[in-house]
């Protein structure tokens, strides 16, 4: 597909919503030159964090291009293990360079993506809610309006909805989002809490797995953050069969307070807070000739586990070198229906384990004993790191033409830093061979002879989103020429465009 644009505007690809999801594609469309913008209905940022955590593999997706450590040094803490319904996961046996949750509020991850969009010239246009498209052969018309009520007209090769749960895009789309509704209400809230008797507000304690044991009373957990700011995470009666849009009260959260573990806590004031579900969700299909959906858009799950910022995030990073690809010309035939393809079963995975997750918390003598049961097999290790690896990210698998029984082949390429957005050759001691058979896709993969490849002539072919696409004899120029072929388009396709 050809998403190239002529008109004056000359946005190639118009991003619907600046949260993580959104704000991560645009780096990748900036960084392979693509002229992109994004729009948000909001006129800023709100600076509240809904999500607080990054997972093992959306570390190791960052540290790619070389964007981690200035997210480290926006972190809270770092948590070396994750949790499944609040049973412990040790993320110290996992396969990667980066075994622990890192803590740090969403709203800085966004302000860290956006300030980088500056390098690459991305606009980040707020106060612009888009209210209609029109897709057509060569491109998409997009209606906005703004905060003074004016309308305004954008014409792109390609629109990304990544607005959320309530996405416009999807519903204008008309794609079936099909799934449950809540039946399960909680709330969230941020709060600041008076010294207690020892002369401390509790942010100074250290992050800890929430407790997800079922009562009769409800969940409720306390995690620090900083500046006198405490996350409170609920539910009990008092949150069910309430509408989603209702105002969390104080007495609410005081009530909540007076659940947690620890010493008594006297609220002084609610920062922001907000109600959620259960609601399970997953839209159909991700693309929509030029219209593709990503994050929260495309998948609605309960926050068990800390994965609904990840799963989005990793959407972009799967989406964007693909689309980038299509926009300058030498995406191969196929291409960006693999975004489908392959996030599709991983949102169905997560839905899945977080719908498990909420039966575990249920004040339920049947999932009480469920819950008994599991905890104890993961004790076991192999149990607990088969669920810490699901739960972190680092066990996704692509399907890939190929020698399927290749234990790479699909799965991640750790520690292989793609810093340019360009795939990668690794080959080892039998780099000059390879490199040689690869070089007519010199602009598009890099080959620098080291990392991830043996000295014994064997070979992989890393995507530009860390995934090996092929894995071989270095000697094997037929076998490597056709994976080229595959995921990076005809030899000097890219000089067509760009």
């Amino acid at each position: 597909m050809d998403l190239a644009v002529t008109d004056a505007t000359g946005i190639e690809v118009l991003i619907a919503g600046a949260g993580p999801t959104g704000l991560l594609l645009a780096n990748e469309l900036g960084l392979a030159g693509v002229r992109a913008a994004v729009v948000e209905r909001l006129p800023r940022r709100t600076g509240q964090s809904k999500a607080l955590n990054l997972q093992p593999r959306t570390a190791e997706v960052l540290d790619c291009r070389g964007w981690l450590e200035p997210i480290l040094d926006r972190s809270l803490a770092l948590l070396p293990a994750g949790h499944f319904a609040g049973l412990p996961l040790d993320y110290g046996a996992l396969d990667t360079a980066f075994p622990n949750q890192v803590g740090v509020p969403q709203a800085r991850v966004e302000e860290f993506l956006e300030d980088r969009l500056v390098e690459y010239g991305v606009p980040v246009l707020r106060g612009r809610e888009l209210t209609s498209f029109r897709q057509d052969a060569q491109g998409v018309t997009v209606t906005l309006q703004g905060q003074d009520g004016a309308a305004y007209t954008a014409r792109a090769g390609c629109l990304v909805g990544a607005d959320g749960g309530r996405s416009t895009v999807r519903r204008l789309l008309g794609v079936p989002f099909p799934g449950r509704d809540g039946r399960i209400g909680m709330a969230v809230a941020d709060v600041e809490l008076a010294p207690t008797a020892a002369g401390s507000d509790g942010t100074d304690e250290p992050w800890r797995l929430p407790d997800l044991s079922p009562t009769v009373e409800g969940a409720a957990y306390l995690l620090p953050l900083d500046g006198g700011v405490h996350r409170l995470v609920f539910g009990g009666p008092e949150q069910q069969g309430v509408d989603r849009d209702a105002p969390v009260t104080a007495d609410e959260v005081r009530t909540a307070l007076a659940r947690c573990p620890g010493p008594p806590r006297e609220l002084r004031a609610v920062r922001w807070a907000s109600r959620f579900t259960d609601a399970s969700r997953q839209a159909e299909r991700y693309v929509d000739g030029r219209v593709l959906l990503a994050g929260d858009a495309a998948h609605i799950h309960a926050p068990a586990g800390g994965q609904g910022l990840n799963l989005g995030m990793q959407d972009a990073f799967n989406l964007g070198w693909k689309l980038a690809a299509a926009v300058r010309g030498w995406a191969p035939d196929g291409l960006l229906a693999t975004y489908h393809a392959e996030r599709h079963p991983v949102g169905a995975r997560v839905l899945a384990n977080t719908r498990a997750q909420m039966v575990l918390t249920l004040p339920d003598p049947d999932a009480v004993l469920v819950r008994e049961l599991l905890a104890d097999l993961l004790t076991t290790p192999e149990a607990n790191r088969r669920i810490a690896a699901m739960i972190a990210g680092t066990d996704i698998r692509y399907p890939m033409p190929g020698a399927p029984d290749h234990p790479l082949l699909g799965a991640r390429a750790p520690g292989v830093r793609l810093t340019t957005g360009r795939g990668a050759l690794l080959a080892g001691a039998a780099s000059p061979l390879a490199a040689a058979a690869a070089d007519g896709w010199a602009d598009r993969v890099e080959c620098p002879g080291h990392g991830g490849a043996t000295d014994t002539g064997e070979a992989l072919l890393v995507r530009p989103d860390g995934h090996v696409c092929w894995a071989g004899r270095a000697a094997d120029t037929t076998g490597l020429r056709t994976a080229l072929a595959v995921w990076f388009g005809a030899p000097g396709a890219a000089a067509v465009r760009g």
